[in-house]
C-alpha cells in the first residue's frame, strides 16, 4: 500500500509524539491544567487516587488527537481543551474499571489503584471521572460533540463486556477479538479525532477522514500492545509480560498460535487460559510457542495495515505539517514494537 512521501515525513530525532505534543503544547499545557483543576473535590480520596494514574507517565495520545484534529482544522476557540480533558478522564475512568475487572495488579509500571485503594474506591472515581467528562463535553455547547464522546462510552462499554465472554474461551474466533478491540480500544481514538475535527470544520470530509483515522490507528494500537505482552520488547519498554497470559485473555497472538499447535501445544494452552492452574514456567513456554507459530510476526503484519489504513484516510486532508505529523504517529504505532 502506497502512500504519498509527504505523508510520512520522518522528524528529526524526535518521536511523532513528541513532534504531535509540540505542536499543540500550549493547547496541552491548558488541557493538563484543567484535568488537574476538574480532580479538585472535597472528597480527599477522589483527586488522590485519580492522580495516582493521570500523573502515572502516560502519552496523552487521544487527548493529543483531539487537539491535533482540531488545529489541523483551523479552529481558534478553546473548547478543544475541554473536549481533550474530557477525553483523558473518559480513557482514565475506563482503565480504572479495567484494572478492577481484570484484578490488575499493576497500570503503566505503578501499582494499580485498586491494589492501593481497593475495588470499590476505584470503581466510584472512576464514575465520578465519567461525570466530570460529562460536564466538560455540555460547557462546550456542542451537540455533536456530545453525541460522539457519549456514543464512544457506551460503545466502550459493550466491547469490556464482550470481553468477558471471550476471557479463558479459546474458542473465541478472530472475528470476535477484532470487534473487541474496535470498540473497547478503537473507540475512543476515533471518537477524540473526530470530535477535535467537528468542533473546527462541522460534520462533513474532513470529520469523517479523522474519525477513520483514529479507528485504525486505535486498531493498530492495540494489536501492537497484545503482540507486544508475548515479546521481550514489553520488558525493554518497561512494561511486564504476560499479563494477557495471566490474566486468560484470548488475544490475537493466542488465536492464531491455538490454531497452528499440535495436540500437545494444544493440551498446553487448554491448561493454560482454560482450566488453569499456570505454573511458574508457562509464560516463558507460551511465548515460544506464539513465536514458533509466527502468531507475534502475523499480528504485527496486521497492525502495520491498520496503520497503512490510517494514512490513507489522511489522504482526505489537505497537506499540512500536521497531517505528516499523525501519519507519522501511525507509523511509529507499530515501529515502536521493533
Amino acid at each position: 500500500m502506497s502512500l504519498a512521501p509527504d505523508i510520512r515525513r520522518p522528524g528529526p530525532g524526535i518521536s511523532p509524539v513528541e513532534r504531535l505534543h509540540a505542536l499543540v503544547a500550549d493547547d496541552m499545557r491548558a488541557t493538563d491544567a484543567l484535568i488537574h483543576e476538574r480532580l479538585s473535590s472535597a472528597v480527599d480520596l477522589i483527586p488522590d487516587l485519580s492522580r495516582h494514574l493521570i500523573d502515572s507517565g502516560g502519552k496523552r495520545l487521544r487527548p493529543l488527537l483531539t487537539l491535533g484534529a482540531a488545529r489541523m482544522g483551523g479552529y481558534a476557540g478553546d473548547a478543544h481543551v475541554r473536549l481533550a480533558a474530557a477525553v483523558e478522564f473518559i480513557h482514565t475512568a475506563t482503565l480504572l474499571h479495567d484494572d478492577v475487572v481484570d484484578e490488575s495488579a499493576l497500570r503503566r509500571g505503578k501499582v494499580s489503584a485498586n491494589i492501593v485503594w481497593g475495588n470499590k474506591p476505584s470503581v466510584l472515581v472512576g464514575d465520578f471521572l465519567f461525570s466530570r467528562a460529562f460536564e466538560l463535553m455540555v460547557e462546550t455547547g456542542a451537540l455533536p460533540v456530545l453525541g460522539i464522546l457519549a456514543c464512544a462510552s457506551s460503545v466502550m462499554a459493550e466491547g469490556e463486556v464482550m470481553q468477558l465472554k471471550s476471557a479463558n474461551n479459546l474458542a473465541a474466533s478472530e472475528e470476535h477479538y477484532l470487534r473487541v478491540v474496535s470498540a473497547k480500544t478503537a473507540t475512543l481514538f476515533a471518537a477524540a479525532a473526530e470530535a477535535g475535527a467537528v468542533i473546527a470544520r462541522g460534520m462533513g470530509e474532513f470529520a469523517d477522514a479523522l474519525r477513520d483515522y483514529g479507528q485504525n490507528l486505535g486498531i493498530a494500537f492495540q494489536l501492537v500492545d497484545d503482540a507486544l505482552d508475548y515479546s521481550g520488547r514489553q520488558a525493554l519498554m518497561g512494561k511486564s509480560v504476560g499479563d494477557d497470559f495471566r490474566e486468560g485473555k484470548v488475544t490475537l497472538p493466542v488465536i492464531l498460535a491455538y490454531a497452528r499447535a499440535d495436540e500437545t501445544a494444544r493440551k498446553f494452552w487448554k491448561r493454560a487460559i482454560e482450566t488453569g492452574p499456570q505454573s511458574g514456567s508457562d509464560l516463558d513456554r507460551a511465548i515460544t510457542l506464539v513465536e514458533e507459530t509466527g502468531a507475534i510476526s502475523e499480528t504485527m503484519a496486521r497492525a502495520r495495515t491498520y496503520a497503512d489504513l490510517a494514512c490513507r484516510a489522511l489522504e482526505a486532508v489537505a497537506p499540512c505539517e500536521m497531517r505528516d505529523v499523525l501519519a507519522a504517529v501511525a507509523d511509529f504505532c507499530v515501529e515502536r514494537a521493533y
